[in-house]
């Protein structure tokens, strides 16, 4: 729903902020600004609506019942007789969306690809399983995204 100024031009209302208050431990209250302060969040809301988001997507990968998106990454021997065209090969065997990739040479024997992905989750972990159970693959992590609202 939007809203009208004098002028007549619409613009989207902004989602309403409600204040509550939380009970915590002081032992907890103080880990809390710890991590506020180490990890340069402006205050203990911005942290707390951070933590919560992530357990959103987190949920939303265990349900596994909706579209979401990865980031594949991995570090390679580029030197592995094959191993380029098994990663290809993998990913065109996959019933998912590979967005888009980046390749990065770090040095002589090792590269870095990032690997975006949309798909259903299930499908995503097995893409990323395989992949990084690969011979001379080095490092692999998948980093988990979903829609969240706010």
């Amino acid at each position: 729903m939007a809203s009208t100024i004098s002028e007549g031009i619409d613009i989207p209302n902004v989602e309403e902020t409600i204040r509550f208050s939380v009970s915590l431990p002081r032992a907890l209250l103080e880990e809390l600004d710890l991590r506020v302060v180490n990890k340069g969040y402006a205050s203990r809301s911005e942290l707390v609506r951070d933590l919560i988001r992530e357990r959103i997507v987190e949920e939303t990968w265990e349900r596994g019942d909706e579209e979401v998106a990865g980031v594949l990454t991995i570090v390679y021997d580029h030197h592995q007789r094959e191993l380029t065209q098994h990663i290809l090969d993998i990913q065109h065997r996959q019933y998912i969306h590979v967005v888009a990739t980046t390749h990065v040479h770090m040095d002589h024997h090792n590269c870095l690809e990032t690997i975006i992905i949309r798909g259903m989750p299930a499908e995503i972990e097995r893409l990323s399983l395989e992949i990084g159970g690969l011979r001379g693959v080095r490092f692999s992590e998948l980093t988990r995204a979903s829609r969240v609202q706010n």
